[in-house]
């Protein structure tokens, strides 16, 4: 994935086309599992310690905290008013901590797989709402600090970003990212958490249904690609 060769002002969803389908490739691969499978989980691998639930519910989850707790006030500094029935995700964005302390949708009010997908699809149309108001070029203008950078940024995904973080100094926990990494990061993570999702069908015996574009994170050559033997 890469936009070096698009000129800046190419609007911000020409730029990022996968938001347009990203729903459509995870639901296919959840919506006829059965709750225990959903809700298989082991220690045995790393990648395992989260069931399939969750790793959706943590997809529907980072979507509205990254683009509303973080970039909100710099993207909608009128409000939320103008992003109609989309405005009521403040309330999961709100729940987000910067390090990240909660990792997934409230499981209280959040349990039921199509409550968890509903969620989902919001957080992507609300990615498509900004990126109709960017172009590639004020996407890369746009940048925010993060003085809580976890560490596996400066370790390993870095590397998955030719453009848009940087650290201006020593101190590997503060680090700079544009909104066009920013939208970059978004669609790593949702993939790489379908190829998770995908383990851990295979680890149950089920049978997987999308193809998974093979690039960010997961593609990284250091990146833990194991399945259960």
């Amino acid at each position: 994935m890469s936009q070096h060769y698009l000129p800046e002002s190419t609007p911000g969803a020409d730029a990022f086309p996968q938001f347009s389908t990203l729903y459509s490739l995870v639901v296919p691969e959840v919506e006829t599992l059965t709750e225990p499978q959903l809700d298989w989980e082991s220690d045995r691998w790393v990648w395992a310690n989260w069931s399939i639930r969750r790793q959706v519910s943590h997809m529907a989850f980072f979507l509205p905290g990254w683009l509303l707790r973080r970039w909100g006030p710099r993207l909608f500094p009128q409000g939320y008013a103008e992003l109609g029935d989309l405005a009521n995700l403040i309330d999961v964005a709100s729940l987000m901590t910067f390090p990240v302390e909660i990792r997934w949708l409230d499981e209280a009010n959040y349990k039921r797989m199509p409550i968890i997908l509903g969620v989902l699809e919001r957080g992507l149309r609300l990615a498509q709402y900004v990126l109709s108001r960017e172009t590639l070029g004020s996407m890369r203008e746009k940048e925010e600090p993060r003085p809580d950078t976890p560490p596996h940024w400066r370790k390993q995904f870095y590397k998955a970003h030719p453009t848009g973080v940087r650290w201006p100094g020593e101190d590997p926990q503060f680090s700079y990212i544009t909104l066009e990494a920013t939208f970059r990061h978004l669609y790593y993570e949702v993939i790489t958490h379908l190829y998770n999702v995908q383990r851990l069908k295979r680890a149950q015996g089920l049978t997987t249904v999308v193809d998974i574009p093979y690039e960010g994170y997961w593609a990284l050559d250091d990146w833990d690609r194991s399945e259960a033997i």
